[in-house]
């Protein structure tokens, strides 16, 4: 079990309790908005990276077009993961050990501080 798929479970089983339809959908976002943000702030310090040390990879739309074409395979990997078997899979495995509690304010802070980052980062170069 990797640690989207943890920090997923985690974010379903909270919203599980209020939104009992909408838990999966939330769970699915919240883990394809964590990984592309993380894919973001990749892209932008390795994008400025490459900029100081004067290497000329790619366009900035080309890169925008693939991180775009990047994020929705995301999603739908995830999609496809979380809305199958796999979840419940994942959920029983889940159940026989102790889990680690996380507080939910920062779960959902920790994509957008991935993204204050590649946003000052972008800003630099």
């Amino acid at each position: 079990m990797t640690v989207f798929d943890q920090l997923a479970l985690h974010i379903f089983n909270h919203y599980k309790a209020r939104f009992k339809q909408k838990a999966n959908a939330i769970a699915v976002f919240y883990s394809s908005f964590l990984q592309s943000s993380i894919l973001l702030l990749l892209g932008v310090f390795f994008a400025t990276f490459f900029k100081q040390m004067k290497v000329d990879t790619m366009s900035l739309s080309k890169a925008w077009t693939l991180y775009v074409i990047a994020v929705i395979l995301i999603y739908f990997k995830n999609w496809m993961s979380f809305t199958g078997k796999k979840r419940n899979v994942l959920n029983a495995k889940r159940g026989k050990r102790k889990t680690q509690s996380y507080n939910i304010w920062v779960l959902w802070l920790i994509p957008l501080a991935c993204i204050a980052l590649a946003i000052l980062l972008l800003k630099k170069a």
